[in-house]
């Protein structure tokens, strides 16, 4: 059965595929610690309605305190990061750990050693 939201003669569209992307160092953001780096971004096929993800190192060092201008969900998959918003919630956050950032609150992120998390926010590519 045809969608009826697509017309049957619409050409397929490609998925895209970035390979080992989390072995890639992002680039430097903020203080002399915290990387980030938008690996994909839907901005250019969808402007109004822009989704961008990619990974966020923090080294040790200074806290990086961060307010969202979007939303944001963000999957811890290496190291750890201390994590605290404006409401007094604090996270101990390793791998495997999820969290979702709502647009306008304000994050400190710290940590130890290290810590990368891969995120997804409705933001054009580079907006953060």
């Amino acid at each position: 059965m045809a969608s009826t939201d697509t017309p049957a003669s619409a050409a397929p569209i490609a998925m895209n595929y970035f390979a080992k992307a989390q072995s890639v160092k992002p680039p430097l953001i903020a203080n002399e610690n915290a990387f980030l780096g938008d690996v994909a971004s839907s901005d250019k096929i969808d402007p109004d309605k822009p989704i961008s993800a990619g990974f966020y190192r923090l080294e040790k060092g200074t806290p990086l305190v961060y307010e969202y201008t979007y939303h944001e969900v963000k999957v811890i998959v290496e190291g750890s990061f201390d994590i605290s918003d404006e409401a007094g919630n604090k996270v101990h956050a390793v791998p495997g750990d999820v969290f979702y950032f709502p647009k306008g609150s304000k994050i400190t992120f710290t940590t130890d050693d290290y810590g990368l998390g891969f995120y997804c926010g409705q933001r054009a590519r580079n907006g953060a």
